[in-house]
């Protein structure tokens, strides 16, 4: 899936662009989390939900959103 493809299916599934760039940048921070804190065997954050070829967080994360594995709950906006 290209990252594109991916914007365009998240715009729909977010409810607008800022919700998907809030969405996006948050699970990018937290896949970052994770990659910093792999060998340190503390385990706080979750991995990546999604198998991507791209190795930068914030494609992830846009992955995860087109894939619906990552939500927007509009309750804690």
């Amino acid at each position: 899936m290209s990252a594109n493809t991916a914007i365009e299916e998240g715009l729909q599934l977010a409810g607008g662009r800022f919700n998907l760039v809030v969405l996006a940048s948050r699970r990018a921070r937290q896949i970052n989390a994770y990659y910093n804190e792999l060998g340190g065997g503390i385990g706080h954050y979750v991995p990546p939900q999604v198998h991507s070829l791209s190795r930068k967080p914030l494609t992830i994360s846009f992955e995860e959103i087109a894939a619906e594995k990552v939500v927007f709950d509009y309750d804690e906006a």
